[in-house]
Protein backbone atom coordinates (compact mmCIF):
# COMPACT_ATOMS: atom_id res chain seq x y z
CA UNK A 1 0.00 0.00 0.00
CA UNK A 2 2.76 2.45 0.98
CA UNK A 3 4.45 1.93 -2.79
CA UNK A 4 1.24 2.16 -4.34
CA UNK A 5 0.73 5.71 -2.34
CA UNK A 6 4.78 6.54 -3.24
CA UNK A 7 4.24 5.95 -6.93
CA UNK A 8 1.11 8.18 -7.57
CA UNK A 9 2.75 10.58 -5.32
CA UNK A 10 5.65 10.52 -7.86
CA UNK A 11 3.49 10.27 -11.26
CA UNK A 12 1.86 13.65 -9.79
CA UNK A 13 5.04 15.64 -9.97
CA UNK A 14 5.64 18.11 -12.17
CA UNK A 15 8.08 17.19 -15.06
CA UNK A 16 11.09 19.81 -15.13
CA UNK A 17 13.03 19.20 -17.98
CA UNK A 18 16.78 20.93 -18.57
CA UNK A 19 17.28 23.86 -19.89
CA UNK A 20 19.89 23.58 -22.35
CA UNK A 21 22.46 26.29 -22.40
CA UNK A 22 22.64 29.19 -25.01
CA UNK A 23 24.49 27.71 -28.22
CA UNK A 24 28.14 29.28 -28.53
CA UNK A 25 28.56 31.22 -31.69
CA UNK A 26 32.18 31.13 -33.22
CA UNK A 27 33.80 34.75 -33.13
CA UNK A 28 35.17 35.87 -36.59
CA UNK A 29 38.41 38.09 -36.81
CA UNK A 30 36.30 40.84 -37.96
CA UNK A 31 33.52 40.48 -35.42
CA UNK A 32 33.23 43.39 -33.04
CA UNK A 33 34.23 41.33 -30.01
CA UNK A 34 37.15 40.32 -31.67
CA UNK A 35 38.18 43.86 -32.80
CA UNK A 36 37.45 44.99 -29.34
CA UNK A 37 39.57 42.32 -27.75
CA UNK A 38 42.27 43.34 -30.38
CA UNK A 39 42.03 46.57 -29.41
CA UNK A 40 42.85 45.73 -25.74
CA UNK A 41 45.66 43.74 -26.71
CA UNK A 42 47.18 46.28 -28.58
CA UNK A 43 46.91 49.07 -25.81
CA UNK A 44 48.16 46.56 -23.70
CA UNK A 45 50.82 45.98 -25.46
CA UNK A 46 51.90 49.39 -26.50
CA UNK A 47 51.53 50.76 -22.96
CA UNK A 48 54.18 47.44 -22.09
CA UNK A 49 56.79 48.23 -24.25
CA UNK A 50 60.55 49.73 -23.37
CA UNK A 51 61.62 50.38 -26.60
CA UNK A 52 60.64 51.13 -30.30
CA UNK A 53 57.53 52.56 -31.02
CA UNK A 54 53.72 52.41 -31.13
CA UNK A 55 52.25 49.43 -32.65
CA UNK A 56 48.83 49.64 -34.70
CA UNK A 57 46.39 46.54 -35.73
CA UNK A 58 47.23 45.51 -39.16
CA UNK A 59 45.18 42.67 -39.01
CA UNK A 60 43.36 39.86 -36.90
CA UNK A 61 45.03 36.65 -38.18
CA UNK A 62 42.84 34.38 -35.93
CA UNK A 63 40.60 34.20 -32.80
CA UNK A 64 39.92 31.02 -30.99
CA UNK A 65 37.63 31.00 -27.85
CA UNK A 66 37.32 28.42 -24.92
CA UNK A 67 34.30 29.02 -23.06
CA UNK A 68 35.03 28.66 -18.78
CA UNK A 69 31.72 29.36 -17.68
CA UNK A 70 28.80 31.67 -17.74
CA UNK A 71 30.16 35.17 -18.88
CA UNK A 72 33.63 33.77 -18.64
CA UNK A 73 35.66 32.56 -21.29
CA UNK A 74 39.43 32.39 -22.86
CA UNK A 75 40.20 34.03 -25.87
CA UNK A 76 43.07 33.38 -27.80
CA UNK A 77 44.21 36.23 -30.40
CA UNK A 78 47.03 36.26 -33.30
CA UNK A 79 47.79 39.55 -34.52
CA UNK A 80 49.92 41.26 -37.35
CA UNK A 81 50.84 44.75 -36.22
CA UNK A 82 52.36 47.80 -37.57
CA UNK A 83 54.57 50.12 -36.62
CA UNK A 84 53.44 53.70 -36.35
CA UNK A 85 55.91 57.31 -36.10
CA UNK A 86 55.40 57.13 -32.84
CA UNK A 87 57.73 56.18 -30.27
CA UNK A 88 56.29 54.77 -27.21
CA UNK A 89 57.04 57.65 -24.99
CA UNK A 90 55.10 59.93 -26.94
CA UNK A 91 51.73 61.05 -25.38
CA UNK A 92 49.94 61.26 -28.88
CA UNK A 93 47.04 58.46 -29.20
CA UNK A 94 47.44 55.73 -31.03
CA UNK A 95 44.82 56.11 -33.31
CA UNK A 96 46.24 59.84 -33.86
CA UNK A 97 49.60 57.96 -34.89
CA UNK A 98 51.03 57.59 -38.65
CA UNK A 99 51.20 53.71 -39.95
CA UNK A 100 54.72 53.58 -41.64
CA UNK A 101 54.45 53.05 -45.24
CA UNK A 102 55.80 50.23 -47.08
CA UNK A 103 58.46 52.93 -48.74
CA UNK A 104 59.61 53.85 -45.56
CA UNK A 105 60.93 50.10 -45.00
CA UNK A 106 58.24 48.90 -42.67
CA UNK A 107 58.33 47.39 -39.36
CA UNK A 108 55.98 44.45 -38.73
CA UNK A 109 54.98 43.27 -35.20
CA UNK A 110 53.46 39.58 -34.59
CA UNK A 111 52.02 38.82 -31.36
CA UNK A 112 49.99 35.95 -29.77
CA UNK A 113 48.05 37.12 -26.98
CA UNK A 114 45.80 35.15 -24.30
CA UNK A 115 42.83 37.12 -22.76
CA UNK A 116 39.91 36.94 -20.53
CA UNK A 117 36.52 38.24 -20.74
CA UNK A 118 34.84 37.84 -17.75
CA UNK A 119 31.40 39.41 -17.23
CA UNK A 120 32.01 41.74 -19.84
CA UNK A 121 35.35 42.96 -19.26
CA UNK A 122 38.68 41.99 -21.60
CA UNK A 123 42.21 41.89 -19.75
CA UNK A 124 45.01 40.43 -21.17
CA UNK A 125 46.87 37.45 -19.20
CA UNK A 126 49.93 36.75 -21.20
CA UNK A 127 51.62 38.04 -24.89
CA UNK A 128 54.41 36.91 -27.18
CA UNK A 129 55.62 39.33 -29.80
CA UNK A 130 58.30 39.14 -32.13
CA UNK A 131 58.80 42.16 -34.56
CA UNK A 132 61.04 42.21 -37.93
CA UNK A 133 62.03 44.95 -40.49
CA UNK A 134 60.55 43.98 -44.31
CA UNK A 135 62.63 42.35 -46.16
CA UNK A 136 65.29 44.97 -48.33
CA UNK A 137 64.67 43.19 -51.31
CA UNK A 138 61.00 44.08 -51.43
CA UNK A 139 61.39 47.70 -50.92
CA UNK A 140 63.87 47.69 -53.52
CA UNK A 141 61.70 46.11 -55.83
CA UNK A 142 58.98 48.28 -55.41
CA UNK A 143 61.09 51.54 -54.66
CA UNK A 144 64.72 51.78 -55.91
CA UNK A 145 65.50 54.86 -54.85
CA UNK A 146 64.06 54.57 -51.00
CA UNK A 147 66.96 54.42 -47.97
CA UNK A 148 66.67 50.71 -46.33
CA UNK A 149 67.42 50.41 -42.61
CA UNK A 150 70.52 50.77 -40.87
CA UNK A 151 71.62 48.93 -37.55
CA UNK A 152 71.26 51.61 -34.95
CA UNK A 153 74.54 51.54 -33.87
CA UNK A 154 76.06 52.39 -37.49
CA UNK A 155 79.47 54.31 -36.80
CA UNK A 156 77.93 57.15 -39.44
CA UNK A 157 74.17 56.67 -37.56
CA UNK A 158 75.75 57.01 -33.91
CA UNK A 159 78.09 60.53 -35.55
CA UNK A 160 75.02 62.09 -36.84
CA UNK A 161 73.20 61.25 -33.49
CA UNK A 162 76.07 62.56 -31.32
CA UNK A 163 76.37 65.67 -33.40
CA UNK A 164 73.11 66.82 -33.97
CA UNK A 165 72.46 66.41 -30.74
CA UNK A 166 75.44 68.78 -29.35
CA UNK A 167 74.54 70.91 -32.30
CA UNK A 168 70.77 71.43 -30.47
CA UNK A 169 71.76 71.42 -26.88
CA UNK A 170 74.85 74.28 -28.26
CA UNK A 171 71.82 76.55 -29.59
CA UNK A 172 68.97 75.51 -26.73
CA UNK A 173 67.92 78.53 -23.87
CA UNK A 174 65.82 75.32 -22.45
CA UNK A 175 66.87 71.77 -20.43
CA UNK A 176 69.96 69.86 -21.79
CA UNK A 177 69.23 66.86 -23.45
CA UNK A 178 70.67 63.12 -22.67
CA UNK A 179 69.96 60.44 -25.11
CA UNK A 180 67.79 57.85 -24.41
CA UNK A 181 67.84 55.65 -27.29
CA UNK A 182 68.16 55.65 -30.89
CA UNK A 183 64.82 54.25 -32.81
CA UNK A 184 65.41 54.60 -36.30
CA UNK A 185 68.51 54.98 -39.13
CA UNK A 186 68.52 54.88 -42.42
CA UNK A 187 71.24 55.73 -45.05
CA UNK A 188 70.76 56.51 -48.70
CA UNK A 189 73.88 56.85 -50.63
CA UNK A 190 72.55 57.78 -54.39
CA UNK A 191 72.92 60.71 -55.81
CA UNK A 192 73.59 62.37 -52.22
CA UNK A 193 74.79 60.44 -49.57
CA UNK A 194 72.56 61.17 -46.55
CA UNK A 195 72.17 59.63 -43.12
CA UNK A 196 68.75 59.84 -41.54
CA UNK A 197 68.16 59.22 -37.69
CA UNK A 198 65.42 59.25 -35.23
CA UNK A 199 66.02 59.57 -31.28
CA UNK A 200 64.31 59.77 -28.06
CA UNK A 201 65.54 62.27 -25.19
CA UNK A 202 65.34 63.02 -21.46
CA UNK A 203 65.90 66.36 -20.40
CA UNK A 204 67.41 66.81 -17.60
CA UNK A 205 67.95 68.79 -14.23
CA UNK A 206 70.85 70.76 -15.57
CA UNK A 207 70.67 73.91 -18.57
CA UNK A 208 72.63 73.87 -21.47
CA UNK A 209 74.58 76.35 -20.20
CA UNK A 210 75.00 74.44 -17.22
CA UNK A 211 75.87 72.01 -18.61
CA UNK A 212 79.08 72.85 -20.24
CA UNK A 213 80.61 73.25 -17.21
CA UNK A 214 79.66 69.93 -15.19
CA UNK A 215 77.57 67.75 -17.51
CA UNK A 216 78.62 64.89 -15.48
CA UNK A 217 76.27 66.07 -12.79
CA UNK A 218 73.14 66.21 -15.14
CA UNK A 219 71.13 63.75 -14.55
CA UNK A 220 67.41 63.04 -15.88
CA UNK A 221 64.53 64.71 -14.17
CA UNK A 222 62.45 62.50 -11.33
CA UNK A 223 58.71 61.14 -12.41
CA UNK A 224 57.47 63.73 -10.79
CA UNK A 225 58.53 66.09 -13.15
CA UNK A 226 59.93 63.91 -16.06
CA UNK A 227 59.99 65.10 -19.79
CA UNK A 228 60.67 62.80 -22.32
CA UNK A 229 61.07 63.91 -26.13
CA UNK A 230 61.89 63.39 -29.62
CA UNK A 231 64.24 64.51 -32.08
CA UNK A 232 64.87 63.32 -36.10
CA UNK A 233 68.71 64.18 -37.56
CA UNK A 234 69.79 64.32 -41.17
CA UNK A 235 73.45 64.86 -42.28
CA UNK A 236 74.32 65.01 -45.77
CA UNK A 237 77.91 64.63 -46.66
CA UNK A 238 77.70 64.72 -50.22
CA UNK A 239 77.76 66.45 -52.56
CA UNK A 240 77.46 69.15 -49.46
CA UNK A 241 78.19 68.89 -46.03
CA UNK A 242 74.88 69.84 -43.98
CA UNK A 243 73.25 68.80 -40.75
CA UNK A 244 69.72 69.40 -39.49
CA UNK A 245 68.08 68.62 -36.36
CA UNK A 246 64.68 68.84 -35.02
CA UNK A 247 63.60 68.04 -31.15
CA UNK A 248 60.60 68.17 -29.53
CA UNK A 249 59.42 67.83 -25.67
CA UNK A 250 56.44 66.12 -25.05
CA UNK A 251 55.91 67.87 -21.52
CA UNK A 252 55.42 66.13 -18.26
CA UNK A 253 53.34 62.85 -18.46
CA UNK A 254 51.91 61.17 -15.29
CA UNK A 255 53.27 58.18 -14.64
CA UNK A 256 50.91 55.49 -14.08
CA UNK A 257 51.37 52.54 -11.37
CA UNK A 258 52.07 49.86 -14.36
CA UNK A 259 54.15 51.41 -16.27
CA UNK A 260 56.53 53.98 -14.54
CA UNK A 261 58.15 56.28 -17.15
CA UNK A 262 61.55 55.98 -16.22
CA UNK A 263 61.53 52.53 -16.16
CA UNK A 264 59.91 51.92 -19.43
CA UNK A 265 63.60 52.76 -20.89
CA UNK A 266 66.69 52.43 -20.71
CA UNK A 267 69.20 54.89 -18.35
CA UNK A 268 70.46 57.76 -21.04
CA UNK A 269 73.29 56.66 -22.72
CA UNK A 270 76.36 58.03 -24.18
CA UNK A 271 76.98 57.16 -27.45
CA UNK A 272 80.24 59.28 -27.63
CA UNK A 273 81.29 56.63 -25.20
CA UNK A 274 80.54 53.52 -27.68
CA UNK A 275 77.59 52.44 -25.43
CA UNK A 276 73.71 51.78 -26.68
CA UNK A 277 71.05 49.76 -25.36
CA UNK A 278 71.75 46.29 -25.57
CA UNK A 279 68.91 45.67 -27.53
CA UNK A 280 69.71 47.74 -30.18
CA UNK A 281 73.00 46.52 -30.83
CA UNK A 282 73.36 45.33 -34.37
CA UNK A 283 69.72 45.61 -35.01
CA UNK A 284 67.66 47.73 -37.67
CA UNK A 285 64.94 48.14 -35.68
CA UNK A 286 63.87 47.50 -31.43
CA UNK A 287 62.56 43.74 -31.81
CA UNK A 288 58.70 43.25 -29.93
CA UNK A 289 60.27 40.35 -28.04
CA UNK A 290 63.20 42.20 -26.26
CA UNK A 291 61.18 45.58 -25.80
CA UNK A 292 58.25 44.41 -23.80
CA UNK A 293 58.36 43.63 -20.02
CA UNK A 294 55.58 40.68 -19.77
CA UNK A 295 56.42 38.27 -17.31
CA UNK A 296 55.70 35.32 -19.64
CA UNK A 297 56.76 36.90 -22.53
CA UNK A 298 58.69 35.13 -25.19
CA UNK A 299 62.37 36.11 -24.00
CA UNK A 300 61.15 34.25 -21.22
CA UNK A 301 61.48 30.55 -21.41
CA UNK A 302 59.28 29.26 -18.73
CA UNK A 303 57.01 26.75 -19.18
CA UNK A 304 53.96 29.46 -19.00
CA UNK A 305 54.40 30.68 -22.76
CA UNK A 306 53.26 27.44 -23.84
CA UNK A 307 49.58 28.58 -22.78
CA UNK A 308 50.01 31.18 -25.75
CA UNK A 309 49.82 28.44 -28.50
CA UNK A 310 46.36 29.12 -29.36
CA UNK A 311 46.40 25.78 -31.97
CA UNK A 312 47.36 22.78 -29.61
CA UNK A 313 45.11 24.07 -26.80
CA UNK A 314 41.70 24.31 -29.08
CA UNK A 315 42.87 21.01 -30.58
CA UNK A 316 43.50 19.12 -27.19
CA UNK A 317 39.75 20.55 -26.37
CA UNK A 318 38.33 19.16 -29.17
CA UNK A 319 39.96 15.52 -28.60
CA UNK A 320 38.56 15.37 -25.11
CA UNK A 321 35.52 16.81 -26.03
CA UNK A 322 34.06 15.71 -29.45
CA UNK A 323 30.82 17.31 -29.17
CA UNK A 324 32.30 20.69 -28.57
CA UNK A 325 34.22 21.62 -31.83
CA UNK A 326 32.84 25.42 -31.14
CA UNK A 327 36.24 25.86 -29.36
CA UNK A 328 37.53 26.58 -32.73
CA UNK A 329 36.69 29.00 -35.08
CA UNK A 330 35.96 28.37 -38.52
CA UNK A 331 38.63 28.77 -40.92
CA UNK A 332 36.58 30.81 -43.36
CA UNK A 333 36.27 33.57 -40.70
CA UNK A 334 39.82 34.28 -39.69
CA UNK A 335 41.89 35.91 -41.34
CA UNK A 336 40.91 39.21 -41.06
CA UNK A 337 40.65 42.12 -43.13
CA UNK A 338 43.85 44.22 -43.43
CA UNK A 339 43.55 47.76 -42.77
CA UNK A 340 46.65 49.08 -43.66
CA UNK A 341 48.78 46.58 -46.22
CA UNK A 342 50.25 43.17 -46.15
CA UNK A 343 53.92 42.72 -45.70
Amino acid sequence: MKALVALIFLVQLPIHKAVPAAPFVPLGCDDPESEAAAEVAVNYINGHSHHGYKFALNRIENIRVVPQGPNNNIMFLELDLLETRCHVLSPTPLENCTVRSFTEHAVEGDCDIKLQKLDGKITVLATKCHSHADSSEDVVQLCPDCPLLTSLNDTEVTTTVTAALNAYNSKTAGAYLQLLEIGRAQIQYEPAHIVYAEFAVAATNCSAEEAKDNVEACQPLPDDQSNFGFCTATTVTRPTEDLKVDCQLYGHQVPTPDAPLLSRVFQPTSISAGLLPSVAWGFTNHNLRLSHNNPVASESMSSEVSVLSAKPVAKRAVAQHDKEPHLVSPPLLCPGKVRHFKI
